[in-house]
């Protein structure tokens, strides 16, 4: 037999309304948390694209996606060791920030498009290049790490 005496429904209808109480006079105001949680995300970004950009610095080689032919060394190591492609992974953070700034889920779906844009018609590419020009140097290290993360 049932302890319970009270139907399910208006133990539903109870708490709804307790939470209501609650959320009325206990608001939250999460914009400055939201400000730090984008800003993390920007934060990371600029790190990527920096580390990057110093990797290939350090190599002597090419900074310039437009160029990948122009590529004297083959960058493997530093950030290069947890992307292909830090710098595009750094691009991506910062709209991961700029999306949660905005407070928009849809505004960081578009993140999506990105990494399907830039895969298709930038990374695709330069990897035809890359192979090209280091051969299986640049196949085994496709094959030891990650396009993007």
């Amino acid at each position: 037999m049932l302890n319970n005496k009270i139907p399910p429904v208006l133990v539903v209808l109870f708490f709804a309304a307790i939470m209501a109480l609650v959320a009325h006079y206990s608001v939250i105001d999460l914009s400055a948390f939201i400000s730090y949680v984008a800003a993390i995300f920007v934060v990371i970004g600029v790190i990527f694209c920096i580390a990057g950009v110093v990797s290939f610095r350090l190599a002597k080689t090419t900074v310039n996606p437009n160029n990948p032919e122009q590529a004297t060394e083959l960058v493997t190591a530093g950030v290069y060791k947890l992307s292909r492609n830090p710098m595009y992974v750094g691009f991506a953070f910062i709209l991961l920030g700029w999306g949660v700034w905005l407070m928009s889920i849809w505004a960081i779906a578009c993140i999506a498009g990105f990494v399907a844009y830039l895969t298709l018609f930038q990374i695709i590419p330069e990897e035809r290049a890359l192979s090209k020009i280091f051969g299986q140097q640049y196949t085994d290290y496709m094959n030891q790490v990650r396009r993007w993360l």
